[in-house]
């Protein structure tokens, strides 16, 4: 399968023309906005603009013609930036689709303190933002500030129990029904799940999504086949060799993230395990470290740029606002682990 093929499902980014350059995305931002200075040489170029012509990739703002940018703003709030990839990916997304109307991202991380939180509304509203996207780097309810109702708002991947917010989320169940769905059509039957934190709405609904999936199938969930991980690479390995050690033996592994399935790689090929060949293993997530572990690794997409897209596109939009609650898909990105010789 072609690069290109495999990256169908997501818009090309920055990341995928660099992991197909072999370059960093530092070079690759460097050498599409015309850095000379930069002592890039010119094979390295090359490969990047030879990597941006086969994968079609589209930069910021192209195919519209040049405007004169306004003061038109929607502020991004983040409780947590640091502590994870996805924010970085929400943020380019909707930058990205705001960037197509000339409207500028403000972002401020708050720590999920309400008092700053408070702050930083009152100060939008002075500045007269177009809207305002409330964010958790972890999918789960929470309780917007009451200044939140004076803008145009949208909660990025977190809802209110209310519903007085428009919200998106990603459709979590449907993504752990896909990512096992998928191995049972190649064939799989003894199908291991290794969770997350059970307190995480997103390991919980992943769970759900394998055990509706098998019992879809006709298959019977087997409570051995299931291991409560630690969404962390040592939960992944710890749990890996449990199930080998375990009354049945899987013919594969679904983490529910990517960061399991690394440590699942580590405990598989200690007994000598040959992934996509004596077992399979699906991921969950899609980070990057996804296309670089071997063989490359299946996993389901987590939606953040989409979902970071379609915030900005209903802030952006004219009428009146509906309190909409939006559920994106996580697709199946296929690689080369979940499948046996």
């Amino acid at each position: 399968m072609s690069k290109k093929s495999q990256l169908q499902a997501t818009r090309i980014t920055m990341k995928d023309i660099a992991f197909h350059a072999g370059v960093s995305q530092s070079t690759v931002s460097f050498v599409l906005n015309g850095q000379e200075d930069m002592r890039i040489s010119s094979d390295t170029r090359k490969r990047v603009l030879d990597a941006v012509a086969e994968l079609g990739y589209r930069p910021r703002g192209a195919g519209r013609p040049p405007k004169e940018v306004g003061l038109r703003v929607i502020g991004l709030m983040f409780d947590e930036i640091a502590t994870s990839p996805f924010a970085a990916i929400s943020i380019e997304g909707l930058q990205e689709e705001a960037w197509k109307q000339n409207v500028l991202v403000e972002v401020v991380m708050t720590g999920g303190d309400k008092n700053y939180e408070n702050a930083i509304l009152r100060k939008w509203a002075t500045d007269r933002v177009e809207g305002v996207v409330y964010s958790s780097i972890l999918t789960r309810k929470v309780t917007p500030p009451d200044a939140l109702s004076k803008h145009k708002a949208v909660l990025l991947n977190c809802y209110d129990a209310d519903g007085r917010f428009a919200s998106v989320v990603p459709a979590e169940r449907r993504g752990g029904e896909a990512g096992a769905a998928m191995l049972i059509e190649t064939g799989h039957r003894k199908i291991a799940f290794i969770s997350g934190e059970n307190w995480m709405e997103a390991a919980d609904q992943r769970l759900e999504g394998y055990e509706r999936a098998l019992r879809a199938a006709g298959l019977s969930v087997d409570p051995s086949l299931i291991i409560e991980g630690n969404f962390l690479p040592s939960g992944g390995r710890s749990a890996t060799l449990r199930l080998l050690d375990g009354p049945t033996r899987p013919d594969a592994i679904f983490c529910a993230n990517d960061l399991m399935a690394v440590g699942c790689y580590e405990a598989l090929k200690e007994r000598g395990e040959r992934i996509g060949e004596t077992i399979a293993v699906m991921g969950y997530d899609d980070q990057e470290i996804a296309q670089h572990l071997s063989p490359t690794l299946t996993t389901v997409l987590l939606p953040h740029r989409e979902m970071a897209s379609w915030c900005a596109q209903f802030l952006l939009s004219e009428g009146d606002v509906k309190t909409t609650q939006q559920r994106l898909e996580c697709p199946v990105i296929i690689r080369n682990s979940h499948v046996l010789a």
